[in-house]
């Protein structure tokens, strides 16, 4: 008999990618054989990246911890439903990182709603780490947009990055 694979799928916008998306990619792993961050793009928001700059950056953020933990990830772009995209990746669990109490009540509507249009696929939240709780990509873009230091946010490459695209 053989042990079918566990693809977990972690989505998100990930504009620009934080330390705290990379602690519950790194949490993530531990519950999966396989993860699929999946890019996507919120029309509500004017992104400064584009999805494939994103993808390019969550790459070579995450390299490190696909080596350490053995665990595959790929990074693919999705403008679809998430839980048609989770489908279609085979996925059996979508991971979904929390910081405080607003973002569980969004999370859990979206939960419950993505339970009604697919039973097969588990949603797992995971808190962020304590120290990382703070974190949001948004605010990042704001802090950077005003001269501010990033640097206790975001991995050295992405703070240079979004440095630049700020003074472009």
């Amino acid at each position: 008999m053989t042990k079918s694979i566990r693809i977990g799928v972690y989505p998100g916008t990930f504009d620009p990618i934080t330390f705290g998306h990379l602690d519950i990619v790194r949490r993530g792993l531990r519950l999966v054989d396989k993860l699929v961050i999946g890019v996507t793009t919120n029309p509500a928001k004017a992104p400064l990246f584009t999805a494939d700059e994103r993808i390019a950056q969550i790459k070579r953020e995450t390299r490190d911890l696909a080596k350490k933990s053995g665990t595959g990830i790929e990074v693919v772009a999705f403008e679809t439903l998430l839980m048609d995209f989770a489908a279609s990746q085979g996925a059996s669990i979508i991971i979904r990182g929390l910081r405080a109490v607003s973002d569980f009540e969004y999370e859990f509507q979206m939960a419950g709603m993505n339970a009604a249009l697919n039973s097969e696929i588990e949603t797992a939240f995971l808190m962020a780490d304590a120290r990382l709780q703070s974190i949001a990509s948004r605010l990042v873009r704001e802090i950077a947009a005003f001269g501010g230091d990033i640097s206790k946010f975001v991995p050295k490459a992405i703070a240079a990055e979004v440095k630049a695209k700020m003074k472009g």
